[in-house]
């Protein structure tokens, strides 16, 4: 058979499931095609696109030195994958499903048009280690709550790795020189450019699990400290598959084997990366998360709306030191380490009282790594209006979590340079600094470093009440 394999978030060789049973069926031709319904999104990130587009010039090359090219087609699917399969005379179309509800719209009107046109489809699971539906409670249900949902999917085995497809079937699809940022509508990004494609997903892993300065080993311990590298940074190899997520466990697995002490920060490794399948399973089964509250009596929160704060918020400048490194960091990088994510998103719900999904917005205007599913899953984590049974109550102190996670004052001192010469024990309270303290490190409250844009004290109380107006059985 000539098989016609539609890449998408999948773009690699190693380890992908459709590739890999299209490679296995019959003579693979490889297209990819952009559409601009998804390219058009008001919270399309350049720095997404930017990172896509690396990616797919690394995967051509890939192709390429196996004696094909990438096919490649902008416009509305169900007419490209239809057009595409017709003039590859293909007989089967091959692709990795997509979890979100309006790709699954997408998906089924693509696999309608070509079935109509006579052409075979074959759909597969591929980006999550379980797939939604594959566990479900007692009670036949979906899970709601992580925690005996991780258990439930530690029950299921995990798939070995695909092998890379290594021979691709000649064609005469057009193969153009991909379009630039400017000619796809996007400005070029203020944030650093993260380095796209599968060698350097794979460079990252390796990295991340090297056993002579293995962050891996770090990660049980110091994987919520910002300023140490010890998390993976796979975040936007994941979202747009420049590795698979079965390669990333085998490894880990394989590392724990030649090294057996580093189980217990594999395992934690292993069960934060199935947050990442949670919430997409959470949005598999609940799509109005999507556009509201996973507890709808949460819809009628009482948000405030202060231009103002939400600027001071997206620029880095609330006063709130390990916010404003953490907002910095996202505009210089396009990235942000996870528990100052966590920071930032309570900061903006529960001290500023703002909607959550003004930040979940912004963050996806701005991620590099800016995922439906796990974005709005963090946030509404965050806001107190998702999955958890009764979440309203954690509010995170932002001096606190700064004191505790950057006790140094690193992070801190990385991204808000103008607090560089603040002792730690006040850099991540400088309003509270002795003035003299302050003077000798050349900072100067409402110039150089502004003042706090709210207390959190107060606000503290304003957000508990409220939650509970809305909240029927909280006196």
């Amino acid at each position: 058979m000539r098989i016609l394999h539609w890449f998408r978030k999948d773009l690699r060789l190693d380890d992908n499931t459709a590739l890999s049973e299209a490679a296995h069926d019959g003579d693979v031709i490889p297209f990819y095609t952009s559409e601009p319904a998804l390219l058009g999104r008001p919270d399309m990130a350049a720095t997404r696109v930017r990172f896509a587009l690396d990616s797919l010039r690394a995967l051509d090359d890939a192709i390429r030195r196996r004696g094909s090219a990438l096919a490649l087609a902008h416009g509305d699917a169900a007419a490209t994958v239809v057009a595409a399969a017709r003039a590859a005379q293909a007989d089967a179309v091959y692709w990795n499903d997509e979890y979100e509800s309006s790709l699954r719209r997408r998906d089924d009107a693509v696999e309608a048009a070509l079935r109509a046109a006579g052409v075979r489809v074959k759909r597969f699971h591929d980006r999550l280690i379980v797939a939604p539906g594959a566990v479900a409670t007692q009670q036949g249900g979906p899970f709601s709550v992580y925690t005996p949902f991780r258990k439930a999917c530690e029950a299921q085995p995990v798939s070995a790795p695909h092998p890379p497809v290594t021979r691709f079937a000649t064609h005469a699809l057009p193969t153009p020189k991909l379009a630039p940022l400017g000619a796809l509508g996007f400005d070029d990004p203020t944030a650093a450019r993260w380095p796209g494609g599968e060698r350097e997903a794979r460079e990252r892993l390796a990295e991340f699990l090297s056993p002579l300065d293995s962050a891996l080993a770090r990660y049980g311990d110091q994987r919520d400290v910002p300023s140490v590298r010890a998390t993976s940074l796979l975040s936007a190899d994941l979202k747009f598959g420049t590795i698979g997520i079965r390669r990333v466990v085998a490894e880990v697995r394989a590392a724990v084997a030649a090294q057996p002490s580093l189980r217990a920060s594999a395992d934690k490794y292993v069960s934060e990366l199935r947050w990442r399948d949670f919430f997409a399973h959470v949005l598999w089964h609940w799509p109005h998360v999507e556009s509201g509250a996973f507890r709808p009596m949460y819809d009628a929160l009482a948000w405030r709306g202060d231009a103002r704060q939400f600027e001071a918020w997206t620029q880095g400048r609330t006063g709130y030191p390990i916010v404003d490194a953490g907002m910095r960091e996202l505009l210089a990088t396009g990235l942000m380490h996870n528990r100052v994510r966590m920071i930032v998103a309570s900061f903006l719900t529960k001290d500023l009282l703002m909607n959550w999904q003004l930040g979940e917005r912004h963050f996806m205007k701005h991620l590099v790594d800016g995922d439906l599913a796990a974005n709005n899953g963090g946030w509404q984590w965050a806001a107190g209006t998702g999955t958890d049974a009764a979440p309203y109550f954690r509010i995170f102190n932002p001096t606190s979590q700064g004191q505790r996670f950057d006790p140094d004052g690193a992070y801190v001192k990385r991204w808000c340079p103008e607090l560089a010469a603040v002792p730690a024990s006040h850099v991540h309270a400088p309003a509270a600094a002795p003035p003299l303290l302050l003077a000798a490190a050349g900072v100067t409250l409402g110039e150089s470093y502004p003042f706090p844009i709210v207390d959190h004290a107060v606000q503290r109380d304003a957000c508990l009440a409220m939650y509970r107006a809305v909240r029927p059985d909280v006196a």
